[in-house]
């Protein structure tokens, strides 16, 4: 059973584009779909964190947002920093589902017990990694979350929250 879900930002949660204003400031598209299901997977119990090479205020934002209670930013070996993670809060690679989309989310994905790439994401990780349908930025968060759920048998206490 998946009890953590890490998520990558640039290319996953976000379109992966970073737009920068005449004043320096830097503006992401995050997908409220995406949003949704992560706030419904905390509720049942579960563990999200977020593991990014960039470091962001936007990013620390959002994950307050939706209660995230591990941010990691600035990130060069994002395994090193899930492995600590897991070593601390009791959780096994096989319990971990990961999403990224390229080449500095390789070695995270190969290693994590579920590895999911979004539609638009590198070939490379698409020799090992489930495609998902949708794109990033495009509630590929929401498909992957949504299938673990499936693959947890868990449906009937996700669906419980809202109906």
């Amino acid at each position: 059973m998946i009890r953590l879900v890490i998520l990558d930002v640039d290319g996953c949660m976000t379109d992966g584009k970073i737009i920068y204003t005449a004043d320096g400031l830097e503006l992401k598209n995050f997908n409220v779909k995406d949003g949704f299901i992560i706030k419904a997977w905390i509720k049942m119990g579960h563990h999200a964190a977020i593991i990014t090479g960039r470091d962001s205020t936007i990013v620390m934002n959002r994950a307050r947002e939706l209660d995230i209670p591990y941010v990691h930013q600035g990130v060069k070996d994002k395994r090193a920093v899930a492995i600590q993670m897991c070593d601390e809060l009791g959780i096994q690679p096989y319990e971990v589902a990961v999403i990224g989309d390229d080449l500095n989310d390789y070695n995270l994905l190969q290693w994590a017990g579920q590895a999911y790439t979004p539609r638009d994401g590198s070939e490379y990780l698409k020799t090992f990694a489930e495609v998902l349908d949708r794109s990033g930025g495009d509630a590929c968060v929401r498909e992957m979350i949504e299938k673990v759920i499936r693959r947890n048998g868990e449906e009937e206490k996700f669906l419980a929250l809202w109906i």
